[in-house]
């Protein structure tokens, strides 16, 4: 499962497909949807809505993008999530409830994937307090605006050819167009959409998406890691995605050292057979500088060059053996 975060801004009232003035009183339809969260009836000028546009379809900045599918299901995944301030899931940090969510579609709008355009668009509420006054003039005055979301997709793939970016990884670079089709990481199947909060600088210039592919709580905290901050603060989540992250490093890690040294050892056994002339310490400094892909070709090439010397196969090795019960049928004679 990938998590993700995105930094939003709060949508600006006005305009053909918006919502309703920002801050406006909540109408009938609205205010029955907000009850469903309230302990008491309140009535519309008791309460403060305003409308956010969580994500759309568009590729960000990190080369990836949205379902209009994964919009709608996570339309349906954000209503009744609560918005806090600086990621801190504390309770006093609770600020608005989003309590309907929908999908606004732009067909004169097409994205740089040439889709019509689709955004995911929130109403939230929060109730209007000598306490939340404050807060109230900092989202009129569009101080409180930048607004980071996070949710998790199950599914991650190359726009280009399919491939699964979640587990692995293709050859296309993103940004870039192959065949007319711009190569893309392709968001869908949402699994859950579990935050959204108000930051006071967010993480991109512009309204994007904050992605990786291990995890967002993993990149959160090595984003964190690299700050240049005499301290660094990680939250549990951050902390056992990091430390997953890391064990599956360390894994892949370890593979491809076990990798290399089979290389490294092929390319010296072939090469002293294939240049008996080149002392052996001449071809070890060449393998140390050679990478993986290089040594894999030289031990190639050797390998048949030493073969046209040396026999490398049993005179009575089979080209193509089929043991048959025995296990001796390509021996018979």
């Amino acid at each position: 499962m990938v998590f993700i975060t995105r930094n939003i801004t709060i949508q600006k009232s006005g305009g053909a497909g918006t919502p309703r003035a920002s801050g406006s009183a909540p109408g009938a339809e609205a205010l029955a949807k907000i009850g469903r969260y309230t302990r008491r009836e309140f009535r519309p000028e008791e309460l403060y809505t305003f409308p956010v546009a969580l994500c759309d379809n568009e590729v960000d900045r990190d080369g990836e993008r949205f379902t209009v599918s994964a919009l709608q299901k996570l339309a349906e995944l954000f209503v009744g999530k609560t918005g806090v301030l600086d990621h801190n899931p504390l309770a006093k940090n609770q600020t608005a409830r989003i309590y309907d969510c929908r999908v606004e579609r732009d067909p004169e709008r097409k994205t740089s994937c040439g889709e019509p355009y689709a955004r995911l668009v929130a109403q939230a509420y929060l109730p209007r307090t000598g306490t939340n006054r404050d807060f109230i003039a900092g989202l009129e005055s569009g101080i409180q605006k930048e607004i980071s979301v996070g949710c998790a997709v199950r599914s991650v793939t190359c726009s280009v050819c399919g491939a699964d970016l979640k587990n692995g990884s293709c050859e296309h670079e993103r940004g870039k167009t192959y065949g007319g089709v711009l190569c893309c990481a392709v968001l869908d199947d949402p699994a859950d959409a579990y935050e959204w909060s108000f930051v006071a600088v967010p993480a991109q210039r512009e309204a994007g998406v904050l992605k990786s592919f291990g995890g967002r709580d993993a990149q959160s905290a090595l984003k964190a890691l690299r700050e240049p901050v005499e301290s660094v603060t990680l939250s549990p989540a951050q902390k056992s995605a990091l430390l997953a992250k890391f064990g599956s490093l360390e894994r892949e890690a370890a593979f491809g050292r076990e990798f290399l040294a089979r290389l490294k050892k092929d390319f010296l056994r072939f090469g002293a057979l294939a240049q008996p002339g080149v002392p052996a310490e001449s071809l070890a400094r060449a393998a140390d500088a050679l990478s993986a892909r290089d040594l894999e070709s030289w031990g190639a090439a050797f390998r048949r060059q030493a073969e046209k010397a040396v026999p490398l196969r049993p005179q009575l090795a089979a080209e193509h053996p089929s043991a048959g019960p025995d296990g001796n049928d390509p021996f018979r004679i």
